[in-house]
């Protein structure tokens, strides 16, 4: 009889571990170490310009017994709402005309969406500070026409330009994950719908819609994230009536030199777009 040799242990694969390890220490290092020392920072507290490094939530008591900052926050969430529903308004209608429509311009009109982002983000919201001006194009045009008497200030430093800039600026973010989802819609689904004599506009509420749904949610919580954390826009064209929660944060860590209540802040955003990426992923999971 032959012996049954026995079985050799697994050898660990050295090389997956090897390749693993240089992403690994980049998260480490600059991704989780830095955010574990924003959530230390938030829950100390600052006395007398030096920072006391024990447990305390005066951070928390101070944002949300203040009406100046709670003003800051309702405001920081009503403009990333309304950009956040504002592009899926263009952005649905946008995406159906490039994929449904588009036929041999389809990569061409796509390539238009993305070619604002090879762009300076600054370039943008300047681009907007020189059409929303005082002496800017729209004023310009308005006075030419005979409509304004004199150049208005209405157009810029409030949160009408601040919203604008935002959805001009965070717009391809919002098209790109729609135009995929139109993509991978079957086109047999609307022939069917056609077959059963259903109207367009119910094609689309009943069958275009749902299936393209999870793109628009993936695109909603780009747009959100990225402007519940902007300091940028607010703080070139909105204004002091203008200021959003990341213009709060800039301050504290900049300015005030009160780190532990800007990563209060900075955790409060964190918080918000975890809630909002787990919704969003909870609903894109039920189609």
């Amino acid at each position: 009889m032959t012996a049954i040799s026995p079985p050799t242990a697994r050898r660990p694969p050295v090389g997956l571990y090897a390749t693993l390890l240089p992403p690994l220490l980049w998260m480490g290092l600059l991704y989780f170490v830095p955010l574990a020392l924003l959530i230390v920072y938030s829950f100390w507290r600052l006395d007398s310009f030096e920072i006391v490094q024990e447990f305390s939530l005066d951070n928390f008591q101070t944002i949300f017994a203040s009406a100046a900052y709670r003003r800051v926050l309702v405001r920081t969430g009503m403009t990333a709402l309304g950009v956040t529903l504002i592009d899926a308004a263009i952005a649905i209608p946008l995406a159906l005309a490039i994929t449904r429509y588009g036929g041999r311009w389809r990569s061409l009109l796509t390539l238009l969406i993305i070619l604002p982002l090879w762009s300076s983000y600054l370039v943008r919201v300047f681009a907007w500070k020189i059409i929303l001006g005082y002496n800017g194009v729209i004023n310009s045009a308005l006075v030419g026409l005979g409509i304004l008497q004199e150049p208005s200030s209405a157009f810029l430093y409030n949160s009408f330009s601040t919203m604008l800039t935002f959805v001009h600026v965070w717009l391809p973010f919002m098209v790109l994950p729609v135009i995929t989802a139109f993509e991978r819609h079957p086109p047999e689904l609307l022939e069917a719908s056609a077959d059963l004599n259903a109207p367009p506009w119910g094609t689309f509420r009943r069958v275009t819609l749902p299936l393209v749904l999870p793109g628009v949610l993936a695109g909603s919580i780009n747009v959100f994230a990225l402007t519940l954390g902007d300091f940028i826009t607010p703080g070139l064209g909105g204004g002091p009536q203008g200021i959003m929660l990341g213009n709060l944060i800039a301050s504290q860590f900049g300015v005030s030199y009160n780190w532990p209540l800007g990563a209060a802040f900075a955790l409060l955003v964190m918080v918000v777009v975890c809630s909002g990426l787990a919704v969003m992923l909870r609903l894109i999971r039920t189609f």
